[in-house]
């Protein structure tokens, strides 16, 4: 069921990245020329979809066989995670595991470590690898902005190496090109995420004007504020309430840094100021997601009725919350697709075929309408 969600949803080893740019408003204007827009966009990235799944199943197929015409047992893979204690990165890296294994690397030659959220402890890290003499390197970093002093290192021993989930910025990836260095990135676009996260709200039977005033008025729990990630889906959930010509009102915007007990301060905090003025709680991740959540409870007040919540990445626990009401949906982040697609880059690098310099992943909006097909791919 994993095999079959992920060649359905994704849109592996293939760049399907969601067009239009711009920034949040506070007022409608242009708001018929923005839906136009959003359709037209939306139309684009289904065809996108429908273009892309047969050449996603046909990469993997053509990996699995590549795979086995090159021994893998003796090759050597180091995989830095910028922390072990983040849930979705949990999700990841098991999966990962577990595929690596499945193409052929023994998992004596498989070393996953926990950067603990601290650059210099990773960067030691990467640096005991290219000592050990590893054949790959798979890298998620503690700071996008260390991209390029990471990839110097890297290079200069020689080793290809694979980003996941944290994707440097544009100059760092055009270097890449530039120099046809074996480097790629491996993940979604972030601004597809906030773009789900906006338009579960805007779905809404009252469009998320719980209080009819004419206007949603929300909080924003952010991650990182120096991931992109955390900045593109803290911009593109308002940017689709906007683009759909809906008002926006905002109460408050913290950082939670992608924690769960952080999170519910915040918001426990939000609540005691704004009261039932809030009508929606935005975060990053399904953590303060989950967070969020009991702050809510806790003030008294009933998702679905009081307030609307929405997170990232479909955690196990957050699509339970999804099925039985008590979160308003969440974003699937697709770990399965993800992890497989860096494994499959990491032996395309060992056997000389190279990568694209980007390979993108779709997420999946999710809500009660298909949170069972979710948490069936989750078991």
């Amino acid at each position: 069921m994993k095999k079959a969600l992920s060649v359905l949803t994704v849109s592996a080893m293939a760049v399907s990245m969601l067009a239009g740019c711009g920034s949040s408003s506070s007022a409608p204007a242009a708001s018929t020329a923005a839906a136009q827009e959003t359709t037209a966009a939306a139309a684009t990235t289904e065809a996108a979809k429908e273009e892309t799944t047969a050449a996603a199943a046909a990469t993997t197929a053509a990996n699995a066989a590549a795979a086995q015409d090159v021994d893998l047992s003796d090759k050597k893979v180091g995989v830095c995670i910028y922390q072990f204690s983040d849930n979705f990165m949990t999700l990841f890296r098991g999966e990962l595991q577990s595929y690596l294994e499945s193409l052929g690397f023994k998992p004596e030659n498989i070393e996953i470590v926990d950067g603990a959220n601290d650059q210099a402890t990773q960067t030691n890290q990467i640096q005991n690898f290219i000592t050990s003499g590893v054949d790959v390197l798979i890298i998620n970093p503690v700071n996008s902005s260390s991209a390029a002093t990471i990839t110097d290192m890297v290079q200069q021993a020689g080793i290809p190496l694979v980003y996941i989930n944290r994707e440097p910025d544009k100059d760092e990836e055009k270097r890449w090109e530039d120099n046809n260095w074996d480097v790629t990135y491996v993940g979604c676009d972030a601004r597809q995420s906030g773009t789900f996260q906006g338009e579960i709200i805007a779905e809404l039977p009252d469009k998320g004007d719980i209080n009819g005033d004419g206007k949603v008025s929300y909080i924003m729990i952010e991650g990182d504020p120096e991931n992109i990630d955390a900045q593109y889906r803290t911009e593109y959930s308002v940017k689709a309430l906007t683009d759909a010509g809906i008002k926006v009102e905002e109460l408050d915007d913290q950082v939670g840094n992608w924690d769960q007990a952080q999170a519910q301060s915040l918001v426990a905090n939000s609540l005691a100021q704004h009261g039932k003025d809030i009508e929606v709680v935005f975060c990053n991740n399904d953590a303060m997601a989950l967070g969020a959540k009991q702050a809510i409870e806790a003030a008294g007040e009933t998702i679905g009725k009081d307030v609307y919540l929405v997170g990232v990445d479909a955690l196990q626990e957050a699509c339970e919350n999804v099925k039985d009401g008590s979160q308003t949906g969440t974003v699937f982040n697709d770990h399965i697709s993800q992890s497989h697609s860096a494994a499959d880059a990491a032996v395309n690098y060992i056997k000389g075929a190279g990568n694209p310099h980007y390979i993108g992943c779709d997420y999946v909006k999710v809500t009660k309408d298909n949170v069972d097909d979710i948490l069936a791919s989750l078991g």
